[in-house]
Parts: structure tokens; sequence; C-alpha cells
């Protein structure tokens, strides 16, 4: 399907309106208009992009203040902004190689810090047996913060398992989760307390926090071993004018997280879920076990996201709530899988 407008909780298909429940704005900022003006006050201000190097001569003081600011909202020493998200997970991973003996993955990890000699973290149900090793290592363990087909934070509390022989550095990315988990959603990147050596946060700028752009997040001494990296030099920056909107743009986004957090109360109050429907009222997602729900809903002139993330995997059926969606919206969505729900009791 193809639309020409952006995909807000309202699209327009062959001269139909449907309610759009996809996506991932999560704060539904792409549309709000606060917001619009403060890009577009900073583009005439920076300019629409800005080719040069970081290392450059020149240095735009919109990167301090964008990345000071995400450094304070997330509870990290410091941060540093990249043109993606997916660059941000392929940097990080650049500069631990240098450092890493081997790495491990916990399930559905997102490509985005995917690396090809990465051991899973469990086999068969159980923690790899190498982690219980005696074998002094330099491990580095990659995750998603809420990974694929879940709604909560994932459970880190394994790697207390892993043998003190190992040092561990914790790769999170949260792409879905900075901006909506965690105070104001600050991610969970500050409630990470285990025995590991370093914990670095990846993420995509471009879902909750509507601008596009990566951002890595760590200790102060980590990220300027990324600032010297060739790719990191080598390469432009993420658009100025969108880092100088994230310091400017505080306060919206805790308004708009308090709007998101107010739909997924309202949900919970009144959505049946069982093993069809796994939902959890602080996570903006929806994931549905019933068969043709795609074609229930869009009967009901309602669309929802349907796509799978690599190949041979199986479709994924979700639901994204977003800030923007209205009461009548969730009632119209909520009424809808309540009926067809009970239907397979």
């Amino acid at each position: 399907m193809k639309v020409n407008q952006f995909p807000d909780r309202i699209i327009e298909i062959d001269q139909e309106q449907y309610l759009y429940f996809g996506g991932t704005a999560y704060l539904g900022l792409s549309t709000h208009k606060a917001f619009q003006e403060l890009v577009i006050k900073n583009i005439q201000r920076w300019g629409t992009t800005y080719g040069s190097s970081r290392n450059a001569n020149i240095k735009l003081t919109a990167y301090d203040d964008g990345e000071a600011f995400l450094a304070q909202h997330i509870k990290a020493e410091s941060a540093v902004t990249v043109s993606s998200g997916m660059l941000a997970g392929k940097i990080v991973l650049d500069e631990l190689n240098k450092e890493t003996d081997c790495y491990f993955h916990f399930p559905n990890t997102h490509p985005a810090i995917k690396t090809s000699n990465s051991l899973p973290l469990f086999i068969e149900g159980k923690i790899n047996s190498r982690l219980l090793s005696i074998e002094k290592e330099k491990i580095t363990i990659l995750t998603d913060g809420v990974p694929s087909y879940q709604t909560k934070a994932i459970d880190l509390s394994v790697l207390k398992e892993v043998s003190k022989n190992k040092e561990i550095t914790l790769v999170v990315d949260e792409s879905h989760s900075l901006g909506i988990l965690g105070e104001n959603g600050s991610g969970i990147y500050s409630e990470i307390e285990l025995p590991i050596k370093r914990k670095i946060l990846v993420s995509s700028l471009g879902k909750a926090f509507g601008l596009t752009g990566g951002i890595i997040a760590s200790d102060t001494s980590f990220i300027n071993q990324i600032k010297k990296l060739d790719t990191f030099i080598s390469a432009a920056g993420m658009n100025p004018a969108f880092v100088q909107t994230l310091a400017e743009a505080s306060e919206i986004y805790k308004t708009q997280h308090q709007k998101l957090l107010e739909n997924l109360i309202y949900i919970d109050s009144k959505l049946i879920k069982n093993e069809n429907i796994k939902f959890d009222k602080t996570y903006p997602l929806i994931y549905i076990e019933i068969e043709s729900i795609t074609e229930i809903l869009k009967a009901n002139n309602i669309i929802i996201a349907n796509f799978r993330y690599q190949e041979n995997s199986k479709d994924i059926n979700r639901i994204v709530i977003t800030a923007n969606h209205k009461k009548e919206d969730l009632d119209k969505i909520i009424s809808v899988l309540n009926e067809y729900n009970s239907r397979l009791q």
C-alpha cells in the first residue's frame, strides 16, 4: 500500500480513510506542530545538511547542545550522535572488535548489532556453557532493549550467572525503548546494575524522538574512543538542525510521553488480554496471534504494521499506539480485538 502523506493516526488509501496503528512514531512528533516549528527554525539557522567531518576545524555548537541533552536524558556520562541507528551499531562493533575475545547475543537481536562470529547466549533454553567456564575472556553481550515480539524490557538477570572470569561489555540497542520506557522516556540504560565492565547504548533517533539520526551513549572514555575511529571521522554527522532540536524539545518530549502513557493505561483498562493478544501497559505495541487479523482489521478500516525483519522469519503483526491516537481511535480497535478474541475462546 502506498500513501502520499505521512501516515499519522489517519491515512488515506484509494480515497478511503483508515485508522493507522503502525510505524514507529511512538511520541507522534512527525506531525506535532510545535516540534515541526522547532525543526524549521533550526534548519533556517543550521541549513538543511552539513556534510563536513566532525573533526574538521570548524565545529558546530549544535552537536554540543544536542549530545549534552541526550547524555543527561539517558543518565550516561557521555553521548555522541551519528547519521543513523544502524551506523551507531556498526561503529560500536568496529571498536569492540579490537578488544573482544568472543561475542554472545540474546535471541532475535536486531541486525544493527549483529556480528557473524557471535554465539547464542542460550542453547536449548540454558545459558551457554562457555559463559560459565573458568577461562579468562573479554566478552561482549549484544541485546535489544525490548526484543522483537516482546512488550517488556529484556531480562538481564541471567548475566549474574556468568563466570567472574569473564570481563563483560554489554551493548543494548534501545531503538524501541528510548523515549518510551523509564522516567520521561529515558530508556533502560540507567537502570542496568550488573557486575559488568561497561555498558553501551546504541539507538536510532528516528522513532520515538522523531529525528533522523543515531546515538551512542556510554562512559566518557569509550565515547572518546568512538570519536577517534576512521569511520566516525570520515562520515558526515547527524543533521545539525536535528541535533539542535533535540536540545530544545525536552518539554515536548515530556508532554508527548505523558500522552502516550495515558493512552496505554486506557487500553489496559478495556482490552481483553490472553495468549492471542500480547500487551503491557508500559509499552506501545500489541502483538496479535489471530489468523487473518490484518484482513479483519482492514475490513473495519484499520491498518496495522505487518512485515518481517529478516528473510525466512515469520510475519510480525503488531499494533502500534502513539501519543497522537485519540480515545475514539482506541475504542474502535479495542472493540474489534475484543470481539474477535472472544470468538476464539
